[in-house]
């Protein structure tokens, strides 16, 4: 399977991507023994920033040099400055176009296309990819365009992914859905008038995500029974179960020997 990933990174970025992982992103782009065909990584740039601040330019330039060391094309839209008719002075970088645009032109020899950006004016690209036979999916952070998500054959939170985005929690001790370790996922089933449900997260990446059933023994995905007196107490459990909203959590040790269970659970919203 021939793969395009296309990351709109500054939209990533302010909407809780900053420290995303991009090798970690490609190698879920390229799951199942994809190929990695086309990388586009879409920054902006301020020269005249460049110019009077060293730290500036030497911080984007790293940056831009770490995406090309793990294979991304660096595609690069200078911020032009504009005033408007207040008087104020403002800049604007936007990608959009030329991501769109070498999308659908590169998409002749792509089999799937990953768009990374949880901006809404691509609903219309996604489309248009769908025609020309691509399987397309999405992946972002917060702010994510509900018809985005929708219009896509797949969309993950990148929350979801494991190792994409760092947990900072001093009390993990082991890696991604390990015992003593942390993970994020999301609640699919939860019985009110009990006070529990179960979670369900992503392991690994090489594998077949629609397997969504953790008792397939094919599933990437594990279930983690979670109480709500874990979850904050300002948090309103009866509206449970929602896909829509990511928990991360501590794995620790059940009441019976080999089970465990999530402790400690934030809504990704409390913890970003």
């Amino acid at each position: 399977m021939k793969v395009g990933l296309y990351v709109d990174v500054a939209n990533l970025a302010m909407n809780g991507g900053f420290r995303m992982r991009y090798e970690v992103l490609r190698a879920f782009a390229c799951r199942d023994g994809g190929e990695a065909v086309r990388l586009n990584g879409y920054v902006s740039y301020d020269p005249t920033r460049a110019e009077n601040d060293a730290d500036y330019k030497s911080r984007q330039l790293r940056f831009h040099s770490a995406l090309r060391d793990v294979g991304y094309k660096v595609i690069q839209k200078e911020t032009k400055w504009y005033t408007d008719d207040t008087g104020a002075r403002y800049g604007k970088a936007n990608v959009d176009l030329d991501l769109a645009v070498d999308a659908l032109l590169q998409s002749d020899t792509l089999d799937r296309v990953i768009l990374a950006t949880g901006d809404g004016d691509f609903v219309q690209v996604i489309k248009a990819l769908q025609n020309k036979g691509c399987r397309v999916e999405v992946t972002a952070f917060k702010n994510v365009s509900a018809d985005l998500r929708r219009e896509a054959d797949l969309y993950i939170s990148g929350y979801l992914i494991p190792g994409l985005l760092p947990i900072d929690r001093k009390e993990c001790q082991q890696k991604w859905g390990e015992l003593n370790g942390c993970a994020r996922g999301v609640c699919y089933t939860h019985d009110s008038s009990k006070g529990f449900g179960w979670l369900r997260y992503l392991t690994t990446v090489e594998a077949q995500l629609w397997r969504t059933d953790t008792r397939d023994e094919g599933s990437p995905y594990r279930s983690i029974f979670c109480h709500d007196s874990d979850l904050p107490s300002d948090f309103d459990a009866s509206k449970l179960p929602n896909r829509n909203v990511v928990f991360e959590f501590n794995i620790a040790q059940g009441t019976e020997a080999g089970k465990t269970k999530a402790v400690d659970v934030l809504p990704i919203e409390a913890r970003t």
